[in-house]
C-alpha cells in the first residue's frame, strides 16, 4: 500500500511539474505569438474546436482577432522546381474513355464520382508511371480505393485529431489505423513501380516522371546536400497521385452538380460551346480564351467549393517575424484559403453561385487576385497547371457531348460539403447524362 501511495504521489508530482512547465512556456511566448484564446496544457485549444467542422470552427475562434494566413518559408527546393517543369513537359491526358463510359450509362441514374476518378487517375498515372491502366484492373481499382480512403480520412474528425495528436494516436487502436494501412498500401504500390523502372531505366530516354527523378538521383548521388532522394521521390509521387486524382475529380463532379442545380447556367455554357466550337471539333486548351463564360463557371465553382479551405499546413523552417509577432521555428501554419475565397468584402454574397463575378461589363473573363484555390507564392500547388488544364478539358468535353439532368427535384440538391475539415468533401449525388447532337466530337485515349 505504501509503495502504491508513493508511486501515485510521484506521478502526480511529475504531472504537476509538466503542467507548470507548459504554462511557463506559454507565458514566455506571450506577446510574441498573434492573439488568440488561451490554450490549455498538452491539448491546446482542442476543446474550443469542432473537429466535425474544423474550418468553420477555426474561423469562429478567429473572429475579432488578427489572423495569420500566409508566412515566410524557405525558398523552393530543387525537386519542387523539377516537378513543376516535368509535369509541363509530359503534358495532359485525353478524355475519350470518360465520354464513352458516360454514354454507356444510357441516361440511367449514376454517381459520376467513380467515372471521374478512374479517368483522372489514369491521366496522372500516364504522366507519373508512363502507362495507363485497364479501367477494370484490380490493382488500379485498389489504388483508387486507397486514395479515396486517405482523402476522406484526412477530412474527418478522426483525421483532424490525428493531425493534432499524431505522436499519441499512431499507437492507439481506431479508424486512423485504416488510414495508415491505406497510406502504406500507396507507398508499397509506388515502391514496386520504382523498383521495376530502376531495372529498365535508360538515362538518355526518360519515359515518365519517375524516370526523370531517378536520373536526377543518379546525377546528384555525390552531393551530400541533395534533395533528390528516394524518400523525396516517393513522397512527391504520392502527392501527385493523391492531388492529381482526388482534387480534379472532386472539383469536376461538384461543377456538374452546380450545373444540374442551375439549368440556366448549364444552358449558357452549352450555347457558348456550340457558338465557339461548333459540332466538328473537341475542346482544346487553346480554346480557353474563346470561352470566357465557361472559364468563369469553372473559377466560380472552385471558389464556392474551396476544396482545401485550411490550405496545406506548412512548418516554418526558421523563426520568422510577421506583422510584429515572432513565430518560432517549427510552428505549423495553415493558410486559410477559404477565408479569402468566401470573404464578403471581396466576393459579394460569397455563398451564392454567381459566375458573372468573373466577367467584366463586356463579358470578357477577368482574373481576380483573391482567387487562390491552389494557394500562392513559392509553395503553390505543384500540379496547378496540370489541374487547371484537366479541369477545363474534362468539363468542356462533358458539356459539349451531354446535357445534365437530375433524377430528383432541383431544390433537394444540396451543395453543402458532407465533411469540412482539411478538405471540403462534396456531397454524393445522382446524375443522368443525355447525349446531344455534339456527341460525335470525342477524343481517343
Amino acid at each position: 500500500m505504501l509503495a502504491s501511495g508513493l508511486l501515485l504521489v510521484a506521478l502526480l508530482a511529475c504531472l504537476t511539474v509538466m503542467v507548470l512547465m507548459s504554462v511557463w512556456q506559454q507565458r514566455k511566448s506571450r506577446g510574441k505569438l498573434p492573439p488568440g484564446p488561451t490554450p490549455l496544457p498538452f491539448i491546446g485549444n482542442y476543446l474550443q474546436l469542432n473537429t466535425e467542422q474544423m474550418y468553420t470552427s477555426i474561423m469562429k475562434v478567429s473572429q475579432g482577432r488578427e489572423m495569420v494566413t500566409f508566412s515566410t518559408w524557405e525558398s523552393a527546393k530543387s525537386p519542387r522546381r523539377f516537378s513543376m517543369a516535368t509535369l509541363r513537359d509530359f503534358g495532359v491526358g485525353k478524355t475519350g474513355f470518360l465520354i464513352e463510359a458516360l454514354r454507356g450509362t444510357r441516361c440511367s441514374n449514376m454517381d459520376p464520382a467513380f467515372f471521374l476518378s478512374r479517368t483522372v487517375s489514369n491521366v496522372i498515372s500516364s504522366i507519373v508511371f508512363g502507362d495507363c491502366f485497364d479501367y477494370e484492373d484490380k490493382e488500379f481499382l485498389s489504388l483508387l480505393r486507397m486514395m479515396l480512403g486517405s482523402f476522406q480520412f484526412t477530412a474527418t474528425s478522426t483525421g483532424q485529431r490525428y493531425e493534432m495528436f499524431s505522436l499519441v494516436m499512431k499507437h492507439l487502436p481506431g479508424p486512423q489505423q485504416q488510414g495508415f494501412k491505406e497510406l502504406q498500401g500507396l507507398e508499397d504500390f509506388i515502391a514496386k513501380k520504382v523498383e521495376h523502372k530502376q531495372h529498365t531505366l535508360d538515362p538518355n530516354s526518360p519515359r515518365d516522371f519517375i524516370d526523370s527523378f531517378l536520373i536526377c538521383i543518379q546525377e546528384e548521388e555525390q552531393n551530400p546536400d541533395t534533395e533528390f532522394t528516394n524518400k523525396n521521390m516517393l513522397m512527391t509521387v504520392i502527392y501527385l497521385l493523391f492531388a492529381g486524382t482526388m482534387t480534379v475529380s472532386a472539383t469536376v463532379g461538384y461543377t456538374l452538380l452546380l450545373l444540374m442545380k442551375y439549368p440556366h447556367v448549364q444552358k449558357r455554357v452549352r450555347e457558348e460551346l456550340t457558338q465557339e466550337l461548333g459540332s466538328g471539333r473537341a475542346p482544346s486548351l487553346g480554346d480557353r480564351t474563346r470561352l470566357p463564360y465557361t472559364d468563369a463557371v469553372l473559377h466560380e465553382a472552385q471558389r464556392l467549393l474551396a476544396l482545401v479551405p485550411m490550405g496545406i499546413p506548412r512548418t516554418l523552417m526558421r523563426t520568422t517575424r510577421f506583422r510584429g509577432y515572432t513565430l518560432p521555428q517549427g510552428t505549423e501554419v495553415f493558410p486559410l484559403l477559404g477565408s479569402i475565397l468566401h470573404d464578403p468584402s471581396i466576393f459579394k454574397h460569397p455563398e451564392e453561385f454567381n459566375p458573372d463575378r468573373f466577367l467584366d461589363a463586356d463579358g470578357r473573363f477577368r482574373k481576380h487576385e483573391a482567387f487562390l484555390p491552389f494557394s500562392l507564392g513559392k509553395r503553390v500547388c505543384l500540379g496547378e497547371g496540370l489541374a487547371k488544364a484537366e479541369l477545363f478539358l474534362f468539363f468542356t468535353t462533358i458539356l459539349q457531348a451531354f446535357s445534365l439532368e437530375s433524377p430528383c427535384p432541383l431544390d433537394s440538391l444540396s451543395l453543402k460539403p458532407t465533411i469540412s475539415g482539411l478538405f471540403n468533401i462534396p456531397p454524393a449525388f445522382q446524375l443522368q447524362v443525355r447525349p446531344t447532337d455534339l456527341h460525335s466530337t470525342t477524343q481517343t485515349t
